[in-house]
């Protein structure tokens, strides 16, 4: 046949049911899925620092350890309060017209999952210092540090951010450290990384394989009790570490504070919920109970962790009156 002895003719026609294929199977339902799922409606697009710092945040590679995806299994619920959905990356558009590392989902968790770490440690400080140094506030750490964001002075200026790593990391380095402005334009992107809530109504895909409850003595489920100690690993411990002792000049012991053992509650569960910026020397402790919608059972485990453990030994406090306490607590914020 003539076709197959015409070099034009057949590989024409090869070009147009490829392009065609590629059309059918690929270009239309990209399309159909773009028109399908849209943006949530609270969700809040990146600030010009924010973009910058995904800039950095692709350039040095961090996605190759950390993802950004909730998945819909159990074991994933530490990272994020529901599973990931196409509509959490309905906005994210191209890097340019040559780039599509746009929605940085990652394949490796060499590193915690970032879906919602602007809620999860939404301090700036620990933030800074683990960027230098992630030994500094995590032992156990494999990431590198990026001192090439950091820059060193003897006197810094008034508007300059001056990073307080602990002593142990600044040997042979004569002056303050400052976090330029690359250092902080990635923790502009790393602090803008939060779940969006559904709309009102709106029903959450479930996370999957829970594990069972056991069964009581007369046969039904146990109530789980929460475990305090877990509770301040995932959400305390990178700041006030595993010993309690915090690190000087950055954050704060718990280990024979007199907030912890002492008797006004009302302070203390205030400065979970709501955060804290009046201890002298230390930098802000960010509202982490509020970021993470702490009940008064996950708090009133939390506080009883630290009121027993490192030493401590102060009387122990029950759910009922915390939640008497956070009621008090959340009437007396300022609404925004």
């Amino acid at each position: 046949m003539d076709f197959f002895n015409n070099h034009k003719k057949l590989f024409g026609t090869a070009a147009l049911f490829f392009i065609g294929l590629t059309i059918l199977v690929a270009v239309i339902p990209a399309i159909n899925n773009q028109q399908n799922n849209a943006p949530l409606p609270n969700a809040i697009a990146l600030s010009a620092d924010a973009k910058k710092g995904k800039a950095l945040f692709i350039s040095n590679g961090c996605v190759a350890c950390h993802t950004q995806q909730v998945r819909n299994v159990d074991m994933d619920k530490v990272w994020g309060k529901r599973p990931s959905m196409a509509a959490d990356y309905a906005a994210i558009h191209r890097t340019d017209f040559w780039r599509n590392t746009a929605t940085l989902m990652g394949t490796e968790r060499t590193g915690p999952d970032l879906t919602d770490v602007g809620n999860r440690q939404p301090s700036k400080d620990w933030n800074l210092v683990h960027l230098y140094n992630p030994r500094a506030v995590v032992k156990e750490s494999v990431m590198p540090a990026y001192p090439w964001l950091f820059t060193v002075k003897k006197e810094p200026a008034k508007n300059e951010v001056v990073v307080n790593v602990p002593a142990a990391f600044t040997k042979g380095i004569d002056g303050k450290i400052i976090a330029t402005k690359d250092a902080l334009y990635l923790i502009a992107y790393l602090q803008s990384l939060k779940q969006t809530p559904l709309p009102e109504g709106s029903v959450a895909p479930a996370f999957l394989y829970k594990s069972e409850k056991k069964a009581a003595a007369g046969g039904a489920a146990a109530a789980p009790e929460l475990d305090g100690k877990a509770l301040f690993a995932a959400n305390c411990q990178a700041c006030h570490q595993e010993n309690g002792e915090g690190l000087p000049g950055a954050f704060p012991p718990l280990k024979g504070s007199q907030t912890v053992l002492g008797d006004d509650l009302e302070k203390y569960v205030g400065i979970i919920m709501n955060g804290y910026d009046g201890l002298p020397g230390y930098g802000v402790m960010p509202s982490v109970g509020k970021n993470m919608n702490f009940t008064e059972n996950e708090v009133a485990a939390i506080i009883n962790h630290e009121r027993t453990s490192w030493g401590n030994n102060a009387k122990k406090v029950t759910p009922e009156e915390i939640k008497k306490i956070i009621d008090l607590v959340k009437s007396k914020v300022p609404q925004q």
